[in-house]
């Protein structure tokens, strides 16, 4: 494999940030769409919650241009973001991201990039004590993670758009569901035909990296 090949296989400090930026305009654009589902599943704040945080990523990563070869630092500063908000799910996606911050401090091969998102969904899985089927983002995390740690693609972005469909897969898979974990676990079979937002955003983040 030459130098080009090499790079273009691997995930760049410069890559991930833009990723993070498409993230960022895709929830901007969908924190309505967040909103409603939350109001209509939870207590409505959601959209408001992870919008906000990812302005805050998108600020901190706007004013460090140190980020050019080094992914895990674009994730530590996205992950900072989420700590800093409020609800359940904020801590969730802090705890990810910043899993996924202490990854390589190099470019990401796909099998960094599978080591990386397993470790972090664990972390997410173990903290929140849900499983696929509890209606909530794991339902989306893990079978995207499952496809990242199978390690089958030869570059970072066929990884992805694999790990995107299976997370689109996860999300939608929610909506039918009746959740055993957080606030519409609550509500029962009224909520059984939402979709869980969080898992709705994590589609979106896979799914952005798409148009990077």
């Amino acid at each position: 494999m030459t130098e080009g090949t090499r790079a273009e296989a691997e995930l760049s400090g410069e890559a991930a940030k833009a990723w993070l930026t498409v993230f960022s305009d895709r929830v901007a654009a969908g924190v309505d769409e967040l909103t409603d589902l939350d109001r209509r599943a939870g207590d409505g704040d959601f959209g408001w919650n992870i919008g906000s945080a990812l302005e805050r990523a998108r600020a901190g990563l706007d004013g460090d241009d140190r980020t050019g070869e080094n992914p895990a630092r674009v994730f530590q500063t996205v992950s900072d973001a989420f700590l800093a908000s409020g609800g359940t799910s904020g801590p969730l996606f802090g705890l990810w991201f910043g899993r996924l911050g202490a990854g390589p401090e190099r470019p990401w091969s796909v099998v960094d990039l599978g080591a990386a998102f397993g470790t972090a969904t664990e972390a997410v899985r173990r903290l929140g004590g849900a499983e696929v089927g509890h209606k909530t983002m794991v339902d989306a995390m893990v079978p995207a993670t499952d496809v990242l740690t199978s390690g089958t693609s030869d570059t970072w972005r066929e990884a992805v758009a694999e790990a995107a469909r299976a997370a689109r897969a996860g999300a939608d898979s929610t909506g039918g569901m009746i959740a055993r974990r957080g606030r519409a676990s609550y509500l029962g079979e009224r909520a059984q035909d939402v979709l869980d937002p969080g898992a709705v955003a994590v589609a979106w983040f896979f799914e952005a990296a798409e148009d990077v």
